[in-house]
């Protein structure tokens, strides 16, 4: 769960990020945020958590 909130604070800077920036409008950003929620309540949930977890697995076995 702890991955799952951070991973879900990182995007969101980066959404507010590329809101402020120009990159991508209001709508835009609305669209993808209702896309993941619609997401998430879907049998493909598990797998997307799942490939989350394994690319957090993998970037945390890297040597810095």
């Amino acid at each position: 769960m702890v991955i799952s909130i951070s991973a879900a604070l990182l995007l969101g800077i980066v959404v507010v990020l590329l809101l402020r920036s120009g990159y991508v409008r209001f709508g835009s950003a609305l669209a993808c945020v209702l896309f993941g929620f619609a997401l998430a309540s879907t049998g493909l949930a598990p797998a997307v958590t799942a490939v989350l977890e394994a690319v957090t697995g993998w970037l945390a076995a890297l040597p810095l």
